[in-house]
Order: C-alpha cells, then sequence, then structure tokens
C-alpha cells in the first residue's frame, strides 16, 4: 500500500503545477496573441525591450512605430503590452 500512496501525492504535485504553472501562462500567451493582432495603426504600445512609441503601420510580421521623432521598425513579437496597460498597472 506504500507505493499507491507516493503515486497519488506525484499525481497531486502534478495537478498542482499544472493549475498554478501551466495554465496561467497558457492563458497569458493567448491574451498577448489577441493584444498582438488586434493593434492598428495610431495605438501606443511598449516594445520588450523598453521603448515606448506609436505605430505608424503594420506590415505582416513588423511594425513601424514612432518614438520622439525616430522610426523603428520591430518585430510584432517584440511589443509586450499597451501603453495605457502601462499606465493603468501604476
Amino acid at each position: 500500500m506504500q507505493g499507491g500512496g507516493s503515486l497519488m501525492m506525484i499525481v497531486m504535485m502534478l495537478v498542482v503545477f499544472y493549475f498554478f504553472m501551466i495554465r496561467p501562462q497558457m492563458k497569458k500567451q493567448k491574451e498577448l496573441k489577441k493584444f498582438r493582432e488586434a493593434m492598428k495603426p495610431g495605438d501606443k504600445v511598449v516594445t520588450i525591450g523598453g521603448i515606448h512609441g506609436k505605430i505608424l503601420e503594420m506590415a505582416d510580421s513588423t511594425v513601424l512605430i514612432s518614438s520622439e521623432g525616430t522610426k523603428i521598425r520591430i518585430e510584432k513579437s517584440a511589443i509586450a503590452s499597451s501603453s495605457e496597460d502601462q499606465l493603468m498597472a501604476k
């Protein structure tokens, strides 16, 4: 009967790991993908490098942003969030 108890503990640890680690990360990735698909010119965004800018134009996989007079072309995957989201978080 000792082996059954150990097996049950391992299964319970896996369930807890799934609900507290894997599931929230998958949900966060899904929301980020949805956000990136909904972006449009004129939106204010923040890149993963911390650059704040306004979207000027969009291509298939890249975005042209303007930040204090400088234009930068970046990958869509490099956009972390909306500037409005950053302000609300403070």
